[in-house]
């Protein structure tokens, strides 16, 4: 751990379903938050709305009003079929249906970039039923290829992220889709430290290590060993600080993302309480690496 600077913290909007976006956005900058991991969904800034541009710039403006930071984040779960979750997706048989996937990862780089954000997130999906692993790997790696080049062209790197059950569920899985791409520069990773502890071999704190070189954004939750399923801190079995501590050692400087999806109905206590815990959890981290709080003087 190194440096007095502290970590940027944000919440996703999914885990604030049942507000209004701006009243989210008021919320997090009232409790100190320094971003938003803004999920592109029907109840915020909806990505189907024909209006999408002029919803964007009311948005980048509150960003701006409120001093907060964003990521893009495409995993909302009916977003393009009210009766399929996440679906469809780049692994789809069906071109027409891979296509409209393209097309809203497309449009949400093109969010980012109008934003400002830092990274687009997105993901892979499940392997549909009947699909074979075996071709749809090249029918995702082909998506990718496309929405990189468009990222390209914006500057906001991707951030493809590791989700438990998905074609793509781990961090060998990330790397298997950077060496068939080519190893992109744009091509970066979202971490979710709860899936790290979920199923990863190795420690949260070791994957932050590991992941070092790619990490384009991060989210924290709790989570037990072999269950996903995300929970507020002090609920599960994750040890924070020491996580804190590996961010902070691998210089990462992007928004380390609350991810409470299924705790909308408690959304504002969540994102209070949250942010408290993780404050205390790096005050922690720095007394145990022997650093001065976060600023105070060097020695």
């Amino acid at each position: 751990m190194s440096g007095s600077t502290r970590l940027r913290y944000a919440y996703g909007t999914n885990g604030l379903a049942d507000l209004r976006l701006d009243d989210a956005l008021a919320l997090l900058a009232d409790l100190g938050y320094d971003g938003v991991g803004l999920t592109l969904d029907h109840m915020h800034l909806d990505p189907l709305a024909r209006d999408l541009p002029r919803r964007t710039a009311a948005v980048a403006r509150a960003l701006d009003r409120y001093g907060l930071s964003v990521t893009v984040e495409t995993g909302a779960r009916y977003v393009l079929d009210p009766r399929r979750k996440h679906g469809p997706t780049l692994l789809d048989p069906d071109p027409e249906n891979r296509g409209a996937r393209l097309e809203l990862l497309l449009k949400a780089v093109r969010v980012a970039a109008d934003l400002g954000a830092h990274a687009t997130h997105f993901f892979s999906g499940v392997l549909p039923e009947g699909a074979d692993p075996h071709t749809a790997w090249p029918r995702f790696a082909d998506g990718v290829s496309a929405l990189l080049s468009a990222a390209d062209a914006t500057g906001v790197p991707l951030a493809v992220e590791p989700e438990p059950g998905h074609l793509l569920g781990d961090l060998g899985a990330f790397h298997r889709l950077r060496t068939t791409l080519g190893e992109p520069d744009g091509l970066g990773l979202t971490l979710d430290l709860g899936h790290c502890l979920c199923l990863e071999d190795e420690s949260p704190p070791e994957c932050v290590r590991s992941a070092a070189p790619w990490l384009r954004h991060v989210q924290i939750e709790d989570m037990r060993r072999g269950v996903h399923e995300h929970l507020p801190f002090g609920e599960g079995e994750m040890d924070v600080p020491p996580v804190l501590a590996a961010l902070h050692e691998s210089g990462y400087a992007g928004l380390v993302t609350v991810e409470l999806p299924r705790d909308s109905h408690a959304g504002p206590d969540r994102a209070r309480d949250s942010l408290r815990f993780l404050e205390e959890a790096e005050k922690a981290a720095r007394r145990q690496s022997g650093l001065p709080e976060e600023g105070s003087p060097p020695c």
